[in-house]
């Protein structure tokens, strides 16, 4: 393996990565940082996360810029502000030594007035998101014609997030010269799409085989049901005395829900989403960086540009809707050399939903039982041991204390000492697990019954599919348009061919209604019919819309007031089929963050 010198960065930038501790380059920067340097053309880059691709792009770029010219010389796009930061440290870490060049992060929710005030005194590197980018470019206050060098970091991430006409924007404003560097961990076909046609005959280099896991991680599940979920997280917190995770969940409000049940537990744990401001956001990753929070809940957003090594575990306490995003999860763990556990909670319908995630990986999942009461008191009671023998006693301290400590103690025998010393830390768990169900056993009554996964979801009919050619980002669109309301959760979205399904935070039901009955939109000459379903338990549902009632006579929908509580036409088999069928890759998408342009500037 070379150094960095060795790979031709100069001596200020080998100095600073000394000092950062960089030893030797990883895979992707031994291979990204020669091809940068000595060719103009186009790449395209598979990185796994943790794999060092933040300086495989970012060194060669400060080796080959001109820091005497203060225009702006290279744009790097990340699709979060928390990625956006931490590359703009990273940088600055790297070009210490170099006190000319300059670098500016730009990304929503922090002040435009102040970021269009860095930009105008000169930065010859600029750093974004793409809304925020777009937004200061419009402004006139980002100017990219002097460009040499675009990056396009977490680029399948990008296009999760519905920033592909942002991506457009940015691309009208550099010149055609420019060398585009595209990194991504998970090549779906539409990074492919993007690589064609935003790329020159790019080449292509790769540290791993696409979409493939790292070798340091092996992925376990454990089969749960609705109401056995939480249980089976806490219980695998408490088999691992010292876990270090990052819980994955799919909304902002399962996100809150699941960090507050832990917090209640005694577990030191903290929440990360979309409803956090900045500065708790900031501190909350900051606590978990200095490990004074042991498990992090976060939804896939939020947990964007989290660079944080020696995580043991990754739980997924549900699977993403996106299945190329349960390889970013899992790649937070098992980094630098460590091994570490990719675990799954899923219930018995939800276990199809590993095999195209085992294609992507090319490994496989690992059934494992659900600890039970007795073995996490085992593990829990010799990690205690462990944990005695293996304090450093600081004599110096305690030695005014002994005497008086000795003589309280010195009727008791060592036997009855070591007894009542176990029982003092360890009674707690022995009455918790003394009576514990076994979890695995998914057929008692105890443990099959649950609440449904979507009640805090409404979920609703449109009469638009793939045939209208409606698509995830599209769909978000229309409903964008409507103007519903800030901050409103989205669920899972269900492309069909005629008709599709989307939820939306129940809180939002009538208002989604009554805005698509007020503006009556149409889609490509369509016009659109949004009615709610709910889903019995023998897979069909009923529907209603604003201002309909059932007609039991003709089966159609009346035109009188929409009534209470199960006034509602059963479907014909639509939803029957929603349950036969799968969609294709736009089948569902996570949980948005937000709304509109607010939930896309990160």
């Amino acid at each position: 393996m070379s150094t960095f010198l060795e790979l031709g960065l100069k001596e200020p930038i080998s100095k600073a990565l000394i000092d950062l501790g960089y030893e030797k380059p990883t895979l992707i920067q031994e291979k990204a940082i020669p091809q940068i340097l000595s060719s103009e053309q186009d790449l395209k880059a598979f990185a796994q996360t943790g794999t060092g691709k933040t300086a495989a792009f970012s060194l060669p770029i400060i080796e080959l810029i001109d820091e005497k010219d203060v225009n702006t010389q290279a744009i790097i796009l990340s699709p979060t502000r928390e990625l956006a930061v931490q590359i703009g440290n990273n940088i600055e870490e790297f070009s210490k030594y170099i006190p000319e060049l300059k670098t500016v992060t730009v990304y929503g929710g922090a002040n435009i007035e102040q970021q269009i005030k860095q930009l105008k005194k000169g930065a010859q590197i600029v750093i974004g998101t793409p809304g925020r980018t777009v937004d200061l470019i419009k402004r006139r206050a980002l100017k990219l014609g002097n460009v040499k060098w675009l990056v396009l970091d977490e680029a399948d991430e990008m296009l999760n997030m519905g920033f592909k006409e942002e991506l457009d924007n940015v691309l009208e404003a550099t010149p055609e010269t420019k060398q585009t560097l595209l990194f991504s961990a998970t090549f779906p076909k539409e990074v492919e799409a993007i690589a064609s046609n935003y790329m020159n005959n790019p080449v292509e280099i790769s540290s791993g085989q696409k979409n493939q896991g790292s070798d340091n991680v092996s992925h376990e599940y454990y089969l749960v049901t609705e109401k056995t979920r939480y249980p089976a997280l806490k219980r695998v917190a408490d088999v691992n005395p010292d876990i270090y995770a990052i819980v994955f969940c799919r909304t902002r409000r399962e996100t809150q829900e699941i960090a507050d049940f832990l917090i209640r537990d005694g577990y030191n744990a903290d929440a990360l989403h979309g409803d956090l401001s900045q500065a708790q956001r900031d501190s909350v990753m900051e606590k978990f960086r200095k490990k004074n929070i042991q498990m992090l809940v976060a939804t896939d957003v939020a947990a964007r540009g989290l660079d944080v090594d020696n995580l043991t575990h990754v739980i997924n306490h549900k699977l993403p809707d996106q299945i190329e995003n349960y390889n970013h999860r899992s790649g937070r763990t098992g980094r630098a050399g460590n091994t570490g556990v990719s675990i799954a909670l899923i219930t018995k319908k939800e276990k199809s939903k590993l095999f195209p995630i085992e294609r992507i990986l090319n490994k496989k999942f690992i059934h494992t039982s659900i600890p039970t009461g007795k073995e996490i008191c085992e593990k829990q009671l010799f990690h205690l041991i462990d944990k005695v023998e293996n304090t450093q006693v600081n004599e110096s301290e305690i030695e005014t204390f002994l005497p008086s400590i000795y003589e309280k103690l010195a009727g008791l025998t060592r036997e009855e000492l070591i007894q009542k010393f176990v029982s003092v830390e360890f009674n707690s768990f022995l009455s918790y697990y003394e009576n514990a169900p076994d979890l695995n056993d998914l057929s008692s009554r105890e443990n099959s019954r649950g609440i449904s996964s979507n009640e805090n979801m409404t979920r609703f009919f449109i009469n638009l599919g793939r045939k209208d050619r409606l698509n995830p980002a599209k769909l978000m669109g229309l409903i964008n348009e409507q103007n519903i309301g800030e901050k409103v959760e989205i669920g899972a979205i269900d492309i069909l061919d005629t008709f599709s399904f989307f939820e939306i935070d129940k809180d939002f039901e009538d208002r989604t209604l009554e805005c698509f009955e007020e503006n009556r939109p149409d889609f490509n000459g369509r016009t659109v019919n949004v009615e709610i379903t709910k889903t019995d338990r023998g897979g069909g549902g009923n529907r209603r819309r604003r201002g309909s009632s059932n007609n039991a006579g003709n089966g159609g929908f009346g035109a009188g007031r929409r009534r209470k509580e199960g006034a509602t036409k059963v479907m014909s088999n639509k939803d029957r089929e929603f349950g036969r069928r799968r969609s294709d890759s736009g089948k569902t998408r996570k949980a948005a963050e937000g709304f509109g342009r607010k939930r896309k500037r990160a």
